[in-house]
């Protein structure tokens, strides 16, 4: 036998998300359009937008914004609010799977950038606790199904607003004790600008550059990553 469960949030006028909708959201940000979302999900045009009105009209707000033509087609991207439903979604599911699934407990799986240019380093002072307000490399969780090598890539564009290639693997970083939120193991890697304009996103307060000689205190264990990142270079 398997454990299983489900949750959705829901307010006094009904559904607002579920995992299905939950999917089409994360789907939308990363393609940046709900007919492209709609088609990796093998879903109607049609059957994804009514699930985007059926979800803003028992929220109260909007969840997604959208752009019509253009030469590329019509882009949609999420609101704040879309963005903060889908964060408070996973906070939610990764709490219920440390209660729920506590007897079969396994690592999180995360991913840390290092970008390194001209003697400094970027970096993104935190919006969420753990260590809000403090500075760290831009990084987050792998999505499911996701390698690290994308989640790095899609991290940085996230939360900096640059394109980046992989450069080389720093290393990998498994104390159980690293993250407060509990044993997440990170793969990071040393990174570099291929385009993009800065600018901070998704969970970061902001994001700047910093000399390497004049660094912030730094979150987590990642003091220990720039100086291996430091360590490849050279």
């Amino acid at each position: 036998m398997r454990i299983k469960y489900r949750f959705w949030f829901e307010t006094d006028r009904g559904y607002v998300l579920g995992p299905g909708t939950y999917t089409l959201l994360k789907e939308i940000e990363k393609t940046g359009s709900l007919r492209k979302a709609a088609e990796r999900l093998n879903m109607s045009y049609r059957h994804a937008w009514g699930l985007i009105k059926e979800m803003e009209e028992n929220l109260g707000k909007s969840v997604i914004v959208s752009e019509r033509g253009g030469k590329g087609g019509g882009k949609s991207e999420l609101t704040p609010e879309g963005k903060r439903i889908l964060q408070e979604f996973e906070n939610y599911k990764m709490l219920f799977d440390e209660i729920v699934m506590r007897p079969y407990r396994k690592p999180w799986i995360a991913v840390d950038a290092v970008l390194i240019h001209n003697d400094e380093i970027l970096l993104i002072k935190r919006g969420k606790e753990p260590f809000k307000g403090k500075y760290a490399l831009p990084g987050g969780f792998v999505d499911y199904g996701e390698t690290t090598e994308h989640a790095v890539i899609r991290e940085v564009k996230e939360e900096t607003g640059l394109d980046v290639a992989i450069k080389d693997l720093v290393g990998v970083y498994s104390d159980p004790a690293r993250d407060p939120r509990g044993h997440t193991i990170s793969a990071a890697y040393l990174v570099e600008v291929k385009g993009g304009k800065l600018k901070s996103g998704d969970d970061a307060a902001e994001a700047r550059w910093f000399p390497l000689n004049s660094l912030p205190p730094l979150a987590f264990d990642h003091d220990c990553i720039i100086k291996d990142a430091l360590s490849l270079l050279r």
